[in-house]
């Protein structure tokens, strides 16, 4: 069992590939929300012990310990460490439930946990010669996917790509064009209803994205992603990704850019501060499943961290599992034995709506969900993402009155 407190917590609208967040480093992305929640909340930040930021891509500009230049960058005392954790799409949550850990077992009165992506700005990666004289020059798109594989994994365990991992979910589970794209549809409608209801605009901070010289900065203070009145007759016209199979652009997630941050910390660090938790985390959990269905990964973590708090799926006042394809979640649903239109889950639609920077996601479904408990006075919520090469992570938290 854990013992932690989330205080507060942002994040940045989440915009598309190539969209109006793609001048911004993530570096500075992630310093910009750090900065505002450190701002806002009367924590001393000497009191703060490092910031754990999830970040997958790490070929770029979020190398060398993103997590460590964003503080810098954000003013935190140089005092305040920096660690940067990769789970692939589990990064955000793994890197809070690292936080919490720290904070569990008194390492750390306070610690910012974060997540970022800028996939936008991911770039292209180079391999060297393996001989002298070589005119072979293999090169991968670090955006998404696996970049030079080993031989042996591909043997052993297939090399199969993040839509096909879906479809063999589909395939398994026997879950359908149809079935996909009505949810995906559903994703759409409850972000879009949420969104009219002004349900975001306490958690997203604006952004302000340099225009050049001649222009004032733009400010972006929506998410950029969605596709508001996107219903299933729209979407049956998508082709399949994979051929034959049921997995379109329409009911996936999306290639984003974005970041969040929240303020995890002990009960006494609040009593000092005068702040009162919004949130405990109670228990977190990791599960390893095969990579040819990865979606499936937020089940055995899901089930694993129920156990451990000794609750069950029905205590569950929310119930997130991030969005990456509508068939792995729909996979996920038949085997917790959950409906798809079940109103407890993503209530607010998920990432097939918001967007999926795969750093950031973590941070923003916790964020989420604990935001959906104040709203509606719930007490639990279970949160998931399922992780590339075959994994899940899950976390459940509780409101603090």
């Amino acid at each position: 069992m854990l013992d932690a407190y989330i205080y507060d917590g942002l994040r940045t609208p989440f915009g598309r590939h190539a969209g109006a967040l793609a001048p911004v480093r993530p570096d500075d992305l992630l310093a910009d929300v750090i900065r505002a929640l450190i701002a806002r909340n009367a924590f001393d930040p000497a009191l703060i012990e490092d910031v754990v930021a999830g970040n997958t891509n790490q070929a770029g500009e979020d190398a060398r310990n993103v997590a460590r230049h964003a503080a810098l960058l954000a003013g935190l005392p140089e005092s305040v460490a920096g660690l940067t954790v990769n789970r692939l799409c589990g990064s955000g949550l793994a890197a809070t439930l690292d936080a919490a850990r720290m904070v569990t077992v008194d390492e750390g009165q306070l610690v910012i946990a974060g997540g970022v992506e800028s996939m936008s700005r991911a770039p292209f990666v180079m391999a060297k010669a393996e001989s002298p004289y070589s005119r072979s020059m293999p090169m991968f798109d670090s955006t998404i996917g696996a970049r030079f594989p080993n031989p042996k994994i591909l043997k052993q365990f297939g090399g199969d790509t993040m839509p096909e991992t879906a479809q063999n979910v589909a395939a398994d589970l026997d879950i359908s064009r149809e079935q996909a794209d009505a949810y995906a549809a559903q994703s759409q409608r409850r972000y879009e209803e949420a969104r009219a209801d002004g349900f975001f605009k306490e958690e997203i901070l604006p952004v302000d994205v340099p225009q050049g010289r001649k222009k004032p900065p733009l400010s972006v203070s929506e998410d950029e992603h969605p596709r508001p009145g996107t219903g299933v007759d729209k979407l049956a016209k998508l082709p399949a990704i994979v051929e034959g199979g049921v997995i379109t652009a329409g009911n996936a997630s999306g290639v984003n850019d974005g970041a969040g941050a929240l303020i995890i910390g002990s009960r006494a660090a609040g009593e000092k501060a005068g702040i009162a938790p919004r949130a405990r985390i109670i228990a977190g959990g990791v599960a390893g499943v095969p990579p040819r269905v990865m979606g499936l990964g937020p089940v055995h973590a899901c089930n694993k961290v129920l156990q451990r708090a000794g609750l069950t799926l029905d205590d569950m006042d929310v119930i997130e599992i991030n969005e990456a394809f509508a068939a792995q979640v729909l996979g996920c649903c038949k085997q917790l034995g959950l409906q798809g239109d079940d109103e407890r889950l993503n209530p607010n639609g998920g990432a097939i709506a918001v967007g999926h920077p795969l750093g950031a996601s973590g941070v923003r479904v916790a964020l989420t969900a604990l935001r959906q408990l104040e709203r509606t006075g719930g007490r639990y919520a279970l949160v998931s993402l399922c992780i590339g090469v075959g994994q899940g992570v899950a976390m459940l938290i509780e409101r603090q009155a």
